[in-house]
């Protein structure tokens, strides 16, 4: 809880995968979850309907390649909700491609989806965060911004961008109150896992040293410590969450 209520989050990519397990997390713990989705109007029907969110859920359909989308989605959550608390920058896209399959069109999309987005709502959410002197931000990243990998070039590229936006964003308002911070997942059962097409995910998961692929929940309880009131002196960190994986053999 707040001072005048219950907290607000918006999450992008709120919907399925590691987005819907943080969306489910906080609506658990009393936050009211604004969970932000491009298309997939059926796993948004679907959260919707088994999440247990006694401080309330609003769903967003939002393109976050869209600049104004972006600026538009904090707006809503401000005049819907009246506040916001956390944002949670889950959103991202990727499509395997070879070097030379990969067109300038295909970068700056990718770049757009997985990094400009995190800045846009960043920049809008900071400005209502600032006059709350409260706020808790986390992008989520990717093992691959710090292993690298032949098949996810941009995505790669986005995702290390967010290390040094996250960095960035945190010495910026680190006085008023605000944490930014940056979580890089490494394998978990999730659909992006299941639309690899050209990495083995075989050969992935016998390369972690815990194992296995990591469970949704055990992401989400990661994100839900960092946005925590007690976590206030942690900021500008970079967590991996891949159960040892980017340790390398």
């Amino acid at each position: 809880m707040g001072p005048e209520g219950p907290r607000v989050a918006i999450v992008t990519g709120g919907t399925r995968g590691l987005g819907a397990a943080v969306a489910t997390r906080l609506a658990a713990q009393g936050v009211v979850v604004a969970a932000a989705y491009r298309s997939d109007v059926s796993a948004a029907e679907e959260l919707e309907s088994r999440i247990h969110a006694p401080a309330g859920l609003s769903l967003h359909q939002v393109d976050v390649s869209d600049p104004d989308q972006c600026r538009g989605l904090v707006s809503d959550v401000l005049a819907t909700h009246g506040r916001l608390d956390y944002l949670i920058n889950n959103a991202g896209s990727l499509t395997e491609r070879r070097l030379a399959d990969i067109t300038s069109d295909d970068f700056e999309a990718s770049l757009r989806t997985n990094l400009t987005s995190a800045f846009l709502l960043a920049q809008a959410a900071i400005a209502a965060m600032r006059q709350a002197r409260f706020g808790r931000i986390v992008n989520v990243g990717s093992v691959t911004a710090v292993m690298g990998s032949p098949f996810q070039i941009d995505y790669a590229a986005a995702k290390a961008g967010l290390v040094g936006l996250t960095r960035s964003l945190a010495r910026t308002v680190a006085r008023a109150g605000i944490t930014v911070n940056c979580v890089l997942p490494g394998g978990f059962a999730t659909d992006l896992l299941e639309d690899l097409t050209l990495s083995d995910r075989t050969v992935i998961e016998a390369a972690v040293p815990v194992g296995r692929f990591g469970l949704p929940a055990e992401f989400a309880h990661v994100v839900a410590s960092l946005v925590h009131d007690d976590a206030a002196y942690v900021t500008g960190s970079v967590i991996v969450v891949d159960g040892g994986l980017s340790m390398g053999e």
